[in-house]
């Protein structure tokens, strides 16, 4: 089986995947209307201002939508059918895509959701959400793949990264 692809940090989202590869969940915050906003870009959808901040997120939000995915697009995924996408609404405001290794049965919409970090190797870690409460020794899934590294969203700020 092949390895999960994996996305590429750039200029503008290394802060994003350094803060994951800590643990932390970080969206970017605009510096004039404070608007969170996600996935990173150079200039606030709002109000077009250029500034901006990381900014912690608390890891906890919602399932917005959810379909469940039958098919392996890719061959990392091969073995993983059923598994669930789910659009999650943070509570910051901004929504973001995970897939989620949880019984397809038990996800509805609205279910609260929070953030894990999956270990990638390298010093990487990728942002994940399960269904709130779940034990951190808990399997990731029915296949027994090892559960992933659970990380605590604090409080940190940094404003690296501006443009």
């Amino acid at each position: 089986m092949q390895g999960r692809p994996l996305p590429e940090p750039s200029p503008l989202t290394a802060g994003f995947w350094e803060a994951a590869a800590d643990g932390r969940l970080v969206l970017q915050r605009c510096d004039a209307c404070g608007r969170h906003r996600h996935y990173p870009q150079h200039r606030c959808p709002h109000c077009r201002e250029a500034a901006w901040r990381w900014a912690a997120a608390n890891g906890r939000g919602r399932i917005h939508s959810f379909t469940v995915t039958h098919h392996a697009f890719h061959p990392a995924w091969t073995g993983r059918t059923p598994y669930v996408v789910a659009t999650v609404q943070l509570d910051e405001g901004v929504r973001v895509v995970t897939d989620m290794d949880e019984d397809p049965a038990i996800v509805r919409i609205d279910a609260p959701v929070e953030v894990f970090f999956e270990d990638t190797g390298g010093g990487r870690a990728l942002p994940r959400f399960r269904i709130a409460g779940r034990p951190a020794s808990a399997p990731a899934d029915r296949d027994g793949r090892p559960a992933a590294r659970r990380g605590a969203a604090d409080t940190h700020t940094t404003t690296e990264g501006n443009t």
